[in-house]
């Protein structure tokens, strides 16, 4: 197995990672939304799916940093 196989490989299990949190984060949107048009909403619970939401969000570029190729202008 050469490098292009395993980086393939290796990039693939990210993309599937990826479209996971993708998936992940817009469900914590909905469920933020959901939790927001209610009247007495509980904002601790907001506060903690906001935060999960907001590491969710730097998880997901850290993979689209890993599967981006670096250019060097």
């Amino acid at each position: 197995m050469d490098d292009d196989d395993f980086s393939g490989a290796n990039d693939e299990a990210l993309i599937i990672k990826l479209h996971g949190f993708k998936e992940e984060h817009t469900d914590l949107d909905a469920a933020i939304r959901a939790l927001e048009s209610q009247p007495h909403a509980d904002r601790l619970t907001i506060a903690r799916l906001k935060k999960k939401k907001l590491q969710l969000k730097d998880q997901i570029q850290a993979i689209l940093d890993q599967i981006t190729p670096d250019i060097i202008a």
